[in-house]
């Protein structure tokens, strides 16, 4: 069971843009803490980035995974009033992120890249039907 945490958001923008600062300047004024992810790290597990007990780097994975190239947020220690508070204030500051996740128990052992397949997979599937709908 993972235990209750101060907020966190695990960052990763492939982009050097001023997005970035915007986004982070949200973070910092709502006083979440901020973990950026280097493209060198997308093959850590995702409770190692967050910093969660019983995870350690892992060194040597042999096949260096494939870049991601996109923009994502994982978001940690969140409870609901709080999440709806960042989406809001992201969106407000025009710096919403498309490709977001909460840390769960289920998805803190995937590796960065897994979980951005996932979210990415999810958020077509997503899309499809909104353009389904709006038919």
């Amino acid at each position: 069971m993972m235990a209750a945490a101060r907020e966190k958001v695990l960052y990763y923008n492939p982009e050097k843009s001023d997005k970035i600062r915007i986004v982070k300047s949200v973070l910092v004024r709502m006083g979440i803490r901020i973990r950026n992810i280097d493209a060198d790290e997308i093959g850590q597990k995702v409770g190692y980035l967050a910093g969660l007990d019983g995870f350690a780097r892992e060194e040597g994975q042999g096949e260096i995974p494939p870049a991601v190239p996109e923009e994502m947020m994982v978001l940690y220690g969140f409870d609901s009033s709080r999440l709806d508070e960042l989406l809001r204030q992201l969106r407000r500051a025009k710096a919403s992120v498309a490709l977001k996740a909460v840390l769960t128990e289920s998805n803190c052992d995937w590796s960065f890249r897994q979980l951005y397949e996932e979210i990415r997979a999810e958020h077509e599937m997503m899309m499809q039907g909104k353009t389904k709908h709006q038919v």
